[in-house]
């Protein structure tokens, strides 16, 4: 799995958990964005992609959460929805559908496999802005997407499959994903969730986090939550060049920053030990065995 945390506010139409006004099922009810009319094509009515909702940008309700799915990518769609249509028809969709959006209401917008850069996040953002919707996370299949809104401050989960978010079931567990590298520093409020190891070249500021299937390398200050190995995994380690997280996890362990920092700090390795979460000098530490470096 670049996560603002704020909860939903109390407004008019849906409670903040989700629950429709005046009887209305908000959690079936789909706004679907449909492309401009083919103005002169009079094969229009016959390829009009309106017809499978698969190739239509969305709002759906699930489980009290607002999600916003894009169509598949271009180059795998029969009617493609390229940038421009999605943005001109999710910008007037907004603005005659804001009465069944609750204000305030974060946004997860589902990506899938369409490839998004930062300008294009950014500009998604503003648009829910405008109509007081917070953009909250984003998930992704496409790792340029993934590294693009992290890059540009935004929370971000990066899967292979999205099955368990807009489809209504849970995605199978699958081999780990590649390594997801971040060149950036990740600010408060920002969470980033990826199904293998992650790499950021950059500081994790508190406030923020990062939850890995895989091993969490922190070239820079670690000052954030960091949870290695989230599937279950007690091998995984957490490397840092300053290692002073708010908490640690790997697996199902949970440990702190000591109360006294060092005098002076140096790259250490967490890794889960005999007794539980320990702290070597990453100099000292031996891969082949985890009971000798020197423990801090």
């Amino acid at each position: 799995m670049v996560s603002d945390l704020s909860s939903p506010q109390n407004q008019n139409h849906p409670d903040q958990n989700g629950q429709p006004p005046n009887g209305i099922d908000f959690d079936n009810f789909i706004l679907e964005i449909e492309p401009d009319p083919l103005e002169g094509n009079e094969d229009a009515v016959q390829t009009k992609p309106e017809s499978n909702p698969n190739l239509q940008v969305q709002f759906k309700s699930e489980r009290g959460r607002l999600l916003l799915l894009l169509p598949p990518a271009p180059e795998k769609s029969r009617n493609p929805v390229h940038w421009e249509d999605l943005r001109q028809q999710l910008k007037r969709r907004l603005s005659g559908t804001e009465r069944f959006l609750q204000p305030h209401t974060p946004v997860h917008l589902i990506a899938r496999d369409r490839l998004l850069d930062s300008q294009q996040v950014q500009e998604i953002d503003a648009l829910l802005s405008e109509a007081q919707l917070p953009l909250k996370r984003i998930y992704t299949s496409r790792r340029q997407s993934a590294v693009a809104a992290a890059t540009a401050g935004y929370s971000v989960e990066q899967q292979t499959t999205l099955g368990h978010l807009g489809q209504g079931q849970e995605a199978s567990q699958q081999a780990m994903d590649e390594p997801l590298y971040l060149q950036t520093t990740l600010r408060s409020g920002v969470e980033v969730r990826h199904r293998g190891t992650v790499i950021v070249l950059g500081d994790v500021n508190p406030g923020s986090s990062v939850v890995a299937e895989g091993d969490i390398f922190i070239w820079g200050r670690l000052r954030g939550v960091v949870h290695a190995g989230a599937a279950g995994n007690p091998q995984c380690r957490i490397m840092a060049l300053h290692m002073q997280p708010t908490q640690l996890r790997i697996a199902d362990q949970v440990a702190r920053s000591p109360e006294d920092p060092p005098a002076q700090y140096q790259p250490e390795v967490a890794y889960i030990g005999p007794d539980g979460i320990r702290i070597a000098i990453a100099a000292d530490f031996a891969l082949a065995d985890l009971t000798t470096p020197e423990t801090t």
